[in-house]
């Protein structure tokens, strides 16, 4: 959520260069902004609530060292007071945090007790403040952290400033990576893909570790024990990496245009780790898939496909209600963990207890250098490239294609699964290249910008399709939308039922078809209006979106579909398309 970045090199422009790597953590959402430079007697600090601006904005000397923050509130409004870095009392030390500190009322209230002053509503002056109460009995200033840093509960990453041009940061649950060059600079960010341009190096910081920055050296500590630990970095290839709209009004559409291309990505994948991943699942006591979010969907989509293809009972969890497992998870159980960021907060929760308990890992993971590509057993990249959108479209559209070749894998029929996907990747192309497939979406979406309630009508392949769609609208309109499975419709919301309601069906040649015609009749019966997403027509259909039969993968063309309807809706009521209210690209705090 909140973003963190930093630079030390030998270039003078230090705060330019924070001022573009925060740029580039815009998507993970954020409401406030500030950057920090060294500066003789103390750290000079530029802060500003709202959205970055241009870079002759920011007012600070140059320096050789930067750091600087992008934030999403939790504790306290949105003010400059709010936003970080934060102040130590002699400004000599500033301070930014990622995450949140739950015991901050208890260690405020102490800190409080002893005299300490607090300026903002925050949980992070509550650090700086702990740091300060710590330098009282440590000699240094990294012990007092360090000391600090283990008082505190929750899931947190902080990065430090010292007027001499020092950078602390400490990881404990939410992302710190740390970039390299040939140029000898160091960067430190909460995504990789914001230094990607100009490092192709990473060290993924661990949780418990500390990094000290000075000079362009860096060294690895333990926080508890204070030890220097030995590291080196990994070379990582960053693909895709161009992030910018490309002609495009949006980065939502350019991204949904480049669906076909995430796909032939996975095509071109080295199937050893497909086959070793096979294996580990038909041997597998258990086997679970989780996510959250557009991921959770992603991870039910991928259960589906191993359910109905490889005829494996994998059962799919939500990343935040998963603690019901925790004490079942053992020996022999599989967990298979789909995820845009790799940073998720709950998800991460779970696999970190589960690992411990003996299960395996499988990832599949867009971000470079994530925590749960670390932790896995089994690890795939999407290589889809900056998903800059905060809502997800071809990252969503990869995970659940790679499901489905994971499950065509298991099933021994890998090869048909990767022509399949082929021709679902040229099908995408095909349609977004033709016009008049967008403008029927576009006239169908504009319809229903007007109204307040949406339903999806969907079953089998289509149900977690359905309930993408559903995230997407609510993203995307911020209307309400709900998903019905065919099959529960007379159950409960058949009451919610009227005149002009409108209803989107997606159906497919399926053995459910019947199914969903029978649960469409039914609404059509009460009034409801019916938008098809369909390769058949049915008098029922009051309009109708064409899709191409798919077969197997006809489900996975029919959420571009949705994503489309969705972004047309957003366009239409004039919301901020890749950056809707409230929500946030990584939730990396509980």
């Amino acid at each position: 959520m909140c973003g963190i970045f930093g630079y030390i090199g030998k270039r003078s422009d230090a705060a330019k260069i924070v001022f573009d790597g925060l740029k580039r953590l815009e998507y993970r959402g954020y409401d406030s902004w500030g950057i920090a430079v060294p500066s003789k007697a103390k750290v000079s600090l530029f802060k500003k609530v709202g959205a970055i601006g241009m870079a002759d904005d920011v007012d600070l000397p140059d320096s050789t060292v930067a750091i600087g923050h992008t934030r999403w509130a939790t504790h306290g409004g949105v003010t400059g007071i709010n936003a970080h870095p934060h102040y130590s009392s002699d400004k000599t030390f500033v301070l930014a945090q990622n995450g949140m500190v739950d015991n901050f009322e208890q260690l405020k209230e102490s800190l409080e007790s002893k005299g300490y002053k607090f300026g903002s509503e925050t949980d992070t002056e509550v650090i700086v403040r702990l740091i300060e109460s710590n330098l009282k009995t440590h000699k240094t200033l990294d012990g007092a952290v360090r000391a600090a840093f283990g008082q505190l509960k929750g899931r947190n990453t902080i990065i430090i400033l010292t007027k001499s041009g020092r950078i602390i940061a400490c990881r404990n649950g939410s992302p710190l990576v740390i970039g390299k060059n040939e140029k000898g600079e160091i960067f430190f960010s909460s995504d990789a893909h914001s230094f990607s341009d100009v490092c192709d190096r990473v060290l993924v910081v661990d949780n418990g570790q500390m990094v000290v920055g000075e000079d362009s050296n860096i060294k690895l500590l333990d926080i508890k024990s204070g030890k220097n630990l030995d590291f080196e970095f990994e070379k990582i290839e960053f693909l895709g990496e161009k992030a910018d709209k490309e002609g495009f009004d949006h980065f939502m559409t350019k991204e949904i245009f480049e669906s076909g291309e995430v796909i032939r990505v996975l095509i071109a994948q080295d199937k050893k780790n497909y086959f070793d991943l096979a294996k580990e699942i038909k041997n597998a006591k258990r086997v679970f898939t989780i996510g959250s979010g557009t991921a959770g969907a992603a991870a039910a989509q991928i259960a589906y496909f191993l359910r109905a293809i490889a005829k494996i009972n994998a059962v799919s969890l939500v990343g935040a209600d998963a603690f019901e497992y925790f004490d079942m998870f053992g020996d022999g159980d599989l967990i298979i963990a789909p995820s845009q960021s790799g940073e998720t907060a709950d998800v991460l929760e779970v696999l970190e207890i589960a690992k411990k308990k003996g299960v395996k890992i499988a990832s599949f993971v867009n971000m470079p250098g994530s925590m749960m590509t670390k932790i896995s057993d089994f690890k795939f990249m999407a290589g889809a490239g900056p998903e800059i959108c905060v809502m997800s479209t071809k990252v969503f559209t990869s995970m659940i294609s790679w499901g489905y070749l994971i499950a065509k894998t298991v099933a021994g029929s890998r090869e048909s699964g990767v022509v399949n996907l082929g021709k679902l990747a040229d099908a995408i192309d095909k349609y977004l290249d033709d016009k008049k497939n967008l403008g029927r979406i576009k006239s169908v979406a504009e319809k229903l910008a007007s109204k307040e309630h949406i339903f999806l009508l969907g079953k089998a392949q289509n149900f977690q399709i359905i309930r993408e769609g559903m995230v997407k609208i609510i993203e995307a309109s911020y209307k309400h939308a709900h998903a019905i499975p065919a099959g529960d419709l007379k159950h409960y919301a058949i009451t919610l039922i009227e005149e002009g309601v409108p209803v989107i069906v997606v159906a497919s040649n399926d053995e459910v078809k019947g199914d969903v015609i029978s649960a469409m009749s039914q609404v059509v019966a009460r009034g409801a209006t019916v938008i098809g997403v369909s390769p058949f027509d049915h008098k029922d259909f009051e309009i109708r979106i064409n899709v191409p039969d798919l077969g197997e993968v006809s489900s996975v063309f029919n959420v571009v579909v949705l994503q489309l309807l969705a972004y047309f809706m957003a366009v239409k009521l004039g919301n901020n398309v890749d950056r809707p209210r409230n929500i946030a690209k990584s939730v990396t705090v509980k």
